[in-house]
């Protein structure tokens, strides 16, 4: 995928939650600076700045070009820093929408999604150029879990008529089950898995289908899920059936048992590993 460049740093502030399923939760963010982005490409990872408790602004840290490195900020100020999923744009309403998973409120991410007052402030890094999320192919194979349900969705919305594709998502319960749509054919399959992280079946339910149907040369697989799952699959596609580099994008958003900043050296790893 091509990388993003002329990344920009905007506060914005809350202006709406809705609740697409019982723990997925849409932010509607507002302000002047929504335009920057409107070439992004929806469905591209962006960063957002959650204030610490007891902070009601977000102050965005600054780099130190003569250092090359992030200038450092004061404990009780200093943001925490997550990975989310651009989800929408409306230049007209300068509006900004971004998708959450909630897992309840002990992360600072999922607690301002749950429980922000509207008006809050959030800061987002994103680009602002348009981006390649897959190449155009025959076939595509999306597989992910609940966190990955806005790229496979925006990706399924990018589709063309002309394309096929087997999705495999994993969700904690019936009721996260959600309408996605595509002018591409697809056929879509809903893991439920009450315990997220664990006991995933999803790897297996690849492994056997990827085994049992003869798959076009013209394919792609998009993976973004739990950290066990990713290495599990990668390793299935690249050493088991020595699809190229260039047929899979796979990247784990999380690691069970740590938060999204203690796991992001074993992730980044676990990828940098098939370079």
């Amino acid at each position: 995928m091509t990388k993003k460049k002329n990344i920009q740093r905007k506060v914005f502030k809350l202006l709406n939650r809705e609740y697409i399923t019982p723990r997925f939760i849409r932010l509607t963010l507002g302000g002047n600076d929504v335009s920057d982005f409107k070439e992004t490409t929806i469905g591209v990872n962006n960063k957002v700045f959650i204030a610490p408790k007891g902070c009601s602004e977000v102050y965005l840290p600054e780099f130190d070009f003569e250092k090359g490195a992030w200038k450092p900020q004061e404990e009780s100020t200093k943001p925490y820093v997550r990975t989310y999923t651009h989800r929408g744009i409306n230049i007209e309403k300068n509006e900004l929408y971004i998708d959450f998973v909630a897992h309840g409120d002990e992360g600072p991410a999922s607690d301002f999604a749950i429980n922000a007052e509207i008006g809050s402030q959030i800061g987002v890094a994103m680009g602002c150029e348009a981006s390649e999320l897959v190449p155009e192919v025959e076939w595509y194979y999306l597989i992910g879990d609940a966190t990955a349900i806005p790229v496979l969705s925006a990706i399924l919305e990018s589709l063309p008529n002309t394309a096929k594709a087997k999705v495999i998502i994993e969700v904690e319960t019936e009721e996260d089950v959600q309408n996605l749509s595509s002018e591409a054919t697809f056929d879509i399959e809903w893991v439920i898995n009450p315990t997220p992280g664990q006991n995933s079946q999803v790897a297996s339910k690849v492994i056997d289908f990827v085994n049992s149907n003869a798959l076009p040369e013209s394919k792609f697989v998009y993976l973004a899920s739990e950290f066990s799952t990713v290495k599990e699959l990668r390793n299935f596609f690249r050493k088991e059936k020595n699809w190229s580099r260039e047929d899979l994008y796979a990247y784990s958003y999380w690691k069970f048992g740590k938060a999204e900043s203690a796991s992001e050296a074993d992730r980044r790893a676990e990828k940098d590993s098939d370079q």
